[in-house]
């Protein structure tokens, strides 16, 4: 899944697409890496994060998502959790819909149910603007298990199918370093829910801490290694700003897992 951010505050590159013209252009550049998902999304959800106008963001993704019909053939998913958004991004030729929030916005999954979109429930605790300010659990894995097994269960009800649910344990979204750690370290019993799992962990701030402090344009080897480890531990989607390199090393992790399953 390729990032495309149309946004002046993302934490990676906040601003750098938020003109049309650029943002069709990266688009471009993700397809040609690779990238089978792009994921359009038009309000950061950066720790510390200020909320904007449904208006604003329909603004920013909706005229992008258009120009990409009939010259991509790879499905869009919006990142939004604004009811309003998620419908105008599906008119103008989206399919999925990455929320954050997990379809929790008031008529969010019947919605989702009438349009019959897929759709990707994430774990965070609190919201973008105060997720990590001193994020607490007894036991992380436990309680993002449940968490997400709850909203899964939610969307059935409102007759979401389920071969269209996917689950995001919401790497850094409301977590520490060592949050995250027991997360990735035991993604495999997340599988006990029965859906297909996304991870996101694509230059991420716990990668910098565990490198030593490096910024975030210093961060692709760790971001490959947490992606590759997400691959080996069952993980059927990765979310990152870096396709082409990301596409290379989740097919080494495939070559090698194919070949030990010979």
């Amino acid at each position: 899944m390729g990032i495309l951010n149309i946004t002046p505050d993302s934490f990676s590159d906040g601003g750098r697409y938020l003109a049309r013209d650029a943002a069709l252009a990266q688009a471009e550049r993700l397809l040609a890496e690779g990238a089978q998902i792009l994921d359009i999304g038009g309000e950061s959800t950066r720790p510390g994060a200020n909320a904007i106008s449904d208006d604003e963001e329909m603004a920013r993704v909706v005229p992008v998502i258009e120009a990409l019909q009939g010259v991509c053939d790879v499905p869009i998913s919006v990142d939004t959790s604004k009811l309003s958004v998620m419908a105008a991004a599906v008119s103008a030729g989206a399919c999925i819909v990455n929320d954050v929030f997990a379809l929790r916005s008031p008529g969010a999954r019947s919605w989702a149910a009438r349009s019959e979109v897929g759709v990707c429930l994430m774990h965070m605790q609190g919201e973008p603007h105060t997720m990590q300010t001193e994020p607490r659990y007894t036991d992380v894995v436990a309680e993002v298990a449940d968490f997400l097994e709850a909203q899964r269960d939610a969307c059935l009800a409102a007759g979401i199918a389920a071969d269209r649910i996917v689950l995001d344990p919401g790497i850094g979204f409301g977590k520490t370093l060592e949050h995250n750690l027991s997360l990735l370290k035991n993604l495999r019993s997340l599988h006990r829910l029965g859906a297909p799992l996304l991870v996101g962990v694509s230059r991420k701030s716990f990668l910098g801490r565990i490198l030593g402090g490096r910024d975030l344009h210093q961060r692709l080897s760790g971001s490959l290694g947490a992606a590759a480890w997400s691959v080996a531990m069952g993980a059927q989607i990765i979310r990152s700003h870096d396709v082409a390199a990301t596409h290379d090393a989740i097919a080494v992790v495939a070559a090698i897992m194919r070949g030990t399953e010979s």
